[in-house]
């Protein structure tokens, strides 16, 4: 993954698939991030209101990012951010939300 900048926070979300595959989530555009290993290196994985693919990488099975399935240059690119090295997750902020019930920020 590649992004123009990095995120002012960063997302920890507790739905059911955020929760099990431990995702903490920085939000981009499609215009503004984007995947460099190539779509063969990744595999989508797509469920309930087919509006959202998950990606893990086809070689280690880490979740790298998740994209809209409507591709404009406008729609969601987040990039799961615990594939960075820690020292680069230590200074951003992370944000609580609950996307399990109320889908609010509970911060």
């Amino acid at each position: 993954m590649e992004a123009d900048s990095l995120p002012a926070s960063v997302t920890s979300c507790n739905c059911s698939i955020c929760r099990r595959t431990a995702g903490l989530w920085a939000y981009y555009t499609r215009a503004t991030a984007r995947l460099v290993a190539g779509h063969d290196a990744v595999v989508a994985y797509v469920w309930g209101d087919r509006m959202l693919e998950l990606y893990h990488c086809r070689h280690c099975g880490c979740i790298t990012h998740s994209e809209s399935v409507e591709k404009n240059a406008d729609s969601r690119f987040a990039i799961n951010v615990r594939c960075l090295p820690p020292e680069e997750l230590a200074p951003l902020k992370v944000r609580h939300f609950d996307g399990a019930d109320t889908w609010k920020f509970l911060d």
